[in-house]
């Protein structure tokens, strides 16, 4: 008899090999182009992925962003919260692999009751009070015969691969988000100092049209027009002001602080932007390389996982239960072998008759994974977008800025002979006031798309997964 119990177990342990879940294969995607559409003269790169992405924001050279971008790790708190459930995840990973172990667990109990004369256990004559006291400990193992444990925990395992995807990716949004954000800040203070200039220039001018107005050199529409203008700038200004204060504030929370304490000063100036070069490589790393794509592929893998955990319910479930213990009516006789007691025997447990339970769960795994499927091939797709669309945008930024500068330029020349030609009698003022709005314009067009294109580089990083330079600084 034991031998045979021996050979049965030998034979579900050979067993617990098995696996019904599908084989897992990445989903397949059209193979990349060669090269980036919108690269035209760019570069190609010699990746270095496995090089840590590191701290991408410092090729811009700004020792305050550099700090504010240091602090993100520690103090944002939408970090904290993304790191908290990966560890949920991590502690999920545990609780699957627990199944692969023995469960044993030990009870004690002590009670007193009274037994109805009418219980089939009743002896006449004897007591119908008692006390029983029970010591004991019992065990139970699963065979894994159809792979419902090995796939619990590779899905387990996949879902935390993927939050762990999911923390480099919103570390790399708030990194990014942060330089944005910053750069925006900082393109509005050159914007305020552009505009608090005009609109001294404008008061001044309003000042010498009154002037001439009261002597008889103008007319009252100019004073009108010279007005209009200046309190226009002015709106322009406080406008500034407002979107400076909730970029701060924005910054503020990305750096964890409160925004009613926190505060950046204003920067003088009229330095450009930084906008360093950027390799954006070649197509085919962008998917090792980027952290949601590798986050929706382990989310494809777990929900193959959970396919195969489907497929085992079909099947028996196969456990080793036993027990041991000592059970008496008297502490005296509590632990003599007379009161001891064991028992150890395998067991199956089949569904017969669920009313389509288990083909409705089959069916909901399988719906699961091609909806994973098409989360993944749309992320792939959002990547490759987001880097075409930064480096278009990289390359016509660049193109505006040149001919936004010898606008700025001709806007200039503009205003000087319009206010030579005014003071000379040969133009009304209307002449003037469109000529200074049309060289402001230009001025703040010129800041804008310097802006622009700076934030455009770090979106570009940001859509490439992150700095991958050989030798990141």
């Amino acid at each position: 008899m034991r031998r045979c119990a021996a050979v049965a177990l030998a034979v579900l342990a050979a067993l617990s090999g098995c696996s019904l879940a599908p084989h897992y294969a990445r989903p397949s995607m059209p193979d990349p182009p060669p090269v980036y559409k919108e690269t035209a003269d760019w570069k190609l790169a010699t990746p270095a992925d496995a090089v840590p992405r590191g701290e991408w924001w410092k090729m811009f050279q700004d020792p305050q962003l550099d700090a504010l971008e240091g602090e993100v790790d520690a103090a944002n708190q939408s970090l904290k919260a993304a790191l908290a459930r990966l560890e949920q995840a991590r502690a999920q990973t545990r609780i699957a692999r627990a199944a692969w172990f023995p469960t044993l667990t030990a009870q004690a109990s002590a009670t007193r009751g009274e037994s109805s004369v009418y219980a089939p256990t009743y002896v006449a004559g004897k007591p119908r009070t008692g006390d029983s006291f029970l010591v004991g400990g019992d065990l139970s193992y699963e065979f894994d015969l159809f792979g419902r444990i090995r796939n619990t925990v590779a899905g387990a395992r996949a879902t935390e691969a993927a939050s762990a995807g999911d923390v480099a990716t919103l570390n790399l949004a708030l990194h990014a988000e942060l330089a944005s954000d910053y750069f925006g800040l900082r393109g509005l203070d050159v914007q305020q100092q552009l505009l608090d200039r005009t609109v001294d220039d404008y008061a001044r001018a309003l000042q010498l049209t009154q002037n001439l107005y009261h002597g008889g050199a103008a007319a009252i529409s100019d004073v009108q027009l010279a007005q209009t203008q200046l309190e226009t700038a002015r709106t322009q200004a406080e406008d500034t002001r407002l979107r400076r204060a909730q970029s701060e504030h924005a910054i503020a929370v990305l750096t964890g602080q409160e925004a009613s304490s926190f505060a950046l000063a204003a920067r003088s100036g009229d330095a450009e932007f930084p906008a360093p070069a950027i390799d954006p490589g070649l197509p085919s790393q962008l998917l090792e390389r980027r952290p949601d794509v590798a986050a929706a592929e382990r989310r494809v893998a777990a929900a193959n996982a959970a396919v195969g955990v489907a497929r085992a319910a079909y099947f028996p479930l196969f456990s080793l239960v036993g027990g041991a213990g000592s059970q008496a009516l008297s502490t005296s006789n509590l632990l003599t072998a007379p009161a001891e007691y064991w028992s150890i025997g395998p067991q199956a447990l089949l569904t017969v008759f669920d009313a389509g339970l288990h083909a409705a769960q089959s069916a909901a795994a399988h719906a699961a994974y091609d909806e994973q499927v098409a989360d993944y091939r749309g992320t792939v797709l959002i990547a490759y977008q987001e880097v075409e669309d930064n480096l278009a945008a990289l390359r016509q930024l660049q193109r505006e800025n040149v001919s936004q500068a010898a606008a700025v330029e001709a806007a200039q020349g503009a205003l000087q002979q319009a206010n030579l030609r005014y003071k000379g009698g040969l133009v009304t003022y209307l002449e003037v006031v469109t000529t200074e709005n049309a060289a402001l314009a230009a001025r703040l067009a010129a800041v804008d798309i310097q802006t622009r294109r700076v934030n455009a580089t770090v979106l570009l990083v940001k859509a490439l997964g992150g700095d991958w330079r050989e030798n990141p600084q």
